[in-house]
């Protein structure tokens, strides 16, 4: 049996991989796609590889599916459940059916629970067993979350997620495990370095696989989970149809200022994508803060509505490509253009400019001359595994509607770094909340400079 190269094509914002196959007859196997290929485009040129195939586990609710658009492209085959009822050409395949890859075979297992039509892929060679990609059934030490459906849906798909789980570990222990969600995906991972796996390892060491019993899974899988954005019931269905790239130009428009604030008239959403330090020392009154980084996409999708057009204001330094592309995995495609010119044009057409106040966590005259109130905007479960003494707790992903329940007054608004605490800053600026300050640096760095313990649990 010769070795099978699988390739990893981790999207570490986004907390998901992808994978190509390297089927050794120059043709590959890609799963899990998002519909920016570049990465697996890369991959294949880099190998001599022709995408032959794509092969998507479930309808995925965080990202933008790219099996269309390489099937448009690439006349590319797509395999993907029959339970799916995807509207466009595909292989549907139901459970224990096999597909032939040219040597290599595909056999899909119905692993229901992430959601309702989801699919496993053992991957043989012959009669063995090479490994299977588990989408969002097993992950490592995990498995993804069973509530997207509905409210009334959640326990069904629970105990059918518990169930896929058992049918997976019976797989001989070898076996390499290959899922889509990992660290730092709102389909609920835990924190680790690990990608991938194997059956015997995840057997040993997942805490899911060790509880007894079917209702003991479902009370730790479901008291497990934190919240997640709206965007996630918008995008299975999106999935469904099929998503192609819109004709658009390779950039977006460059716009002066009086177009900017036409269009900020007319609804638009400024998304500063600076750094923290910039958009501090100064920006457009209701911009969003959104720095440029890795996750970029997830909050532009948590915090935008899919529908309002987007007008970047980035550095000279930042690419607007990879904004673009960030945008384009959460299905959001209305990009109206980007500020010509940046905060300079701004400034020197004479507009006004906001600003918010910084403190460093590491600073102990910083923390010493702070507005007593802080407010952490972290998720759920970074709260509770340790916070300042007396903060409050506003999760940022609902301060869009729930700003209100944040007190007027002198605030400093601190997450684990920084960039999601000037998120929230800029919409509470918008709401009407002033004497704000963000904190740079964490819980961590507050207990490390002022030698105080953190508080645990709400």
């Amino acid at each position: 049996m010769a070795a099978v190269e699988v390739v990893p094509l981790v999207d570490d914002g986004m907390g998901n991989s992808a994978y190509l196959v390297d089927l050794g007859d120059g043709r590959g196997l890609a799963v899990d796609v998002s519909i920016d290929l570049r990465a697996v485009r890369e991959a294949a040129r880099w190998r001599g590889l022709r995408l032959a195939f794509v092969a998507e586990t479930h309808l995925h609710a965080d990202f933008a599916s790219g099996a269309r658009e390489l099937a448009e492209t690439h006349d590319t085959r797509i395999l993907a459940s029959a339970a799916g009822n995807r509207v466009f050409n595909h292989v549907g395949l139901a459970d224990e059916q096999e597909f032939d890859l040219g040597g290599l075979r595909l056999r899909a297992l119905a692993t229901p629970g992430h959601t309702r039509e989801h699919l496993s892929y053992l991957l043989s060679d012959g009669d063995a067993p090479l490994g299977v990609f588990t989408g969002g059934s097993l992950i490592v030490g995990s498995a993804a979350r069973t509530d997207l459906d509905s409210p009334e849906a959640t326990e069904d798909l629970t105990r059918k997620q518990y169930r896929s789980l058992q049918r997976l570990v019976t797989l001989p222990d070898e076996v390499a495990v290959w899922p889509t969600h990992g660290a730092g995906s709102f389909c609920s991972a835990p924190a680790g370095g690990e990608r991938t796996s194997t059956i015997g390892t995840e057997k040993a060491s997942n805490p899911l696989l060790a509880v007894t019993g079917e209702d003991a899974f479902v009370a730790a899988l479901l008291g497990s989970l934190g919240t997640y954005p709206d965007y996630f019931r918008r995008l299975p269905e999106l999935n469904r149809h099929g998503l192609r790239l819109p004709d658009r130009p390779a950039e977006p428009a460059a716009l002066d200022t009086a177009q900017v604030r036409a269009l900020l008239a007319d609804g638009a959403e400024l998304v500063d994508l600076r750094p923290v330090t910039a958009f501090a020392d100064g920006h457009i009154p209701g911009a969003l803060s959104n720095p440029l980084r890795p996750q970029f996409a997830s909050w532009l999708g948590w915090l935008v509505p899919p529908d309002r057009p987007l007008v970047f204001v980035r550095d000279a330094d930042q690419d607007l490509a990879d904004a673009v592309w960030q945008a384009a995995k959460i299905g959001h495609f209305a990009i109206a253009g980007e500020l010509d010119g940046g905060m300079k044009a701004w400034q020197a057409a004479g507009y006004e400019i906001a600003r918010v106040g910084l403190a460093d966590a590491a600073d102990p005259a910083d923390l010493a001359t702070a507005p007593p109130s802080i407010l952490d905007v972290r998720q759920r479960a970074e709260y509770t595994g340790g916070h300042v003494p007396s903060a409050m707790h506003v999760e940022l992903g609902s301060l869009t509607t729930h700003a209100d329940a944040v007190p007027d007054g002198p605030l400093v608004v601190m997450c684990g770094h920084g960039e999601r605490a000037m998120s929230a800053a800029s919409l509470l600026a918008r709401s009407g909340h002033r004497e704000l300050t963000v904190l740079v640096g964490g819980p961590g760095d507050w207990a490390r400079t002022t030698g105080r313990e953190l508080d645990q649990g709400t």
